[in-house]
């Protein structure tokens, strides 16, 4: 059996292109047998940006809510928040820093893509990278989901745990990364990649007006309504064909192609399509946000479930490094 693992950050509320990109697939990882998945809302790494208390609790729920609605079974699995078991990650954490030159630090994405502002790097966005290795590796990984842009610093977790295992032995499983060559690239409302730093995504659990006036605004050309448009540099038709089946697709081209068929027509299909084609998961996320105690209750029993296994790695990094 394989060992996946995902964090997910708590630095606001998942967008439509978090659910098609990340949320789904790992989902349906998890329902696979031969695997056992352990998803955990990476709220100590949320602290390098949100600063807030409030907001970080409000963005934990609204996490976890989506990967509950989304289907995420944590019977099976493991379900958890980082802060929970802050004492073992941390710790670990300040093992592996010993094992950590600077100058690898120092070429993470993560800093160096904010290094002409060091006014606005704390040292928590530095040593990020270190506190991946550690939630990774603590729980015996074989494989961590990530996309391409996050590749550099899962094969930097694996380079900080086989550098301890070459000093103390083989104590940590090294783990791969699970990358997606056919992982979707999800059009924000101004045809950039959905990004919540881009302020242009799509929030699908929004009240129902709410939701429509947010499609309204994605990004369209001038074309009049009676005129033939091209679907294919559409932003609504490119998002509109991630989420319908073939023959959905081939009739709004064919409403495009025709003319007199507007934009304003397209959003709310679009509007519509998302409603239907997210029905249970709405209902689902709006439950738990209304019902937060049912929202704990399944992390504080996932958080039981994966501290003995975290307590496990310990007791072995303990004994090789001299402290038992």
């Amino acid at each position: 059996m394989s060992r996946i693992l995902t964090g997910i950050q708590a630095s606001g509320r998942p967008h439509l292109g978090n659910i098609l990109g990340a949320i789904v697939p790992a989902v349906e990882l998890s329902k696979d047998p031969k695997n056992e998945s352990f998803l955990f809302i990476a709220d100590l790494h949320s602290m390098t940006t949100v600063k807030n208390a409030e907001v970080m609790k409000a963005n934990t729920h609204a996490v976890a809510a989506a990967w509950l609605a989304c289907g995420f079974d944590t019977e099976k699995n493991f379900f958890y928040r980082q802060s929970r078991l802050a004492g073992l990650h941390t710790e670990l954490m300040w093992y592996l820093n010993c094992q950590t030159p600077f100058p690898m630090l120092a070429n993470a994405h993560s800093f160096k893509d904010k290094s002409d502002k060091l006014a606005d790097v704390n040292a928590g966005l530095f040593t990020y990278p270190v506190l991946q290795a550690a939630d990774i590796v603590l729980y015996q990984a074989d494989f961590v989901p990530v996309g391409k842009d996050q590749k550099q610093h899962l094969e930097m977790s694996k380079d900080i745990a086989a550098a301890f295992n070459r000093t103390y032995g083989e104590v940590f499983v090294l783990p791969e990364p699970k990358i997606d060559e056919n992982v979707m690239t999800i059009p924000g409302l101004d045809g950039q990649k959905m990004s919540k730093s881009y302020n242009n995504f799509i929030d699908i659990f929004l009240p129902e007006k709410e939701l429509y006036k947010v499609i309204k605004k994605i990004v369209t050309d001038t074309t009049p309504l009676e005129e033939p448009k091209n679907p294919d540099t559409c932003n609504v038709f490119l998002l509109y064909k991630l989420l319908a089946n073939p023959e959905q697709i081939a009739e709004m081209r064919a409403n495009y192609l025709a003319g007199g068929y507007g934009y304003g027509h397209a959003k709310k299909a679009l509007f519509e399509l998302i409603l239907d084609r997210f029905a249970e998961e709405r209902k689902a996320f709006d439950y738990y946000m209304n019902n937060t105690d049912a929202l704990e209750a399944k992390l504080v029993e996932g958080e039981k479930k994966v501290r003995q296994i975290a307590e496990n790695t310990m007791h072995k990094v303990r004994e090789v490094l001299g402290f038992l």
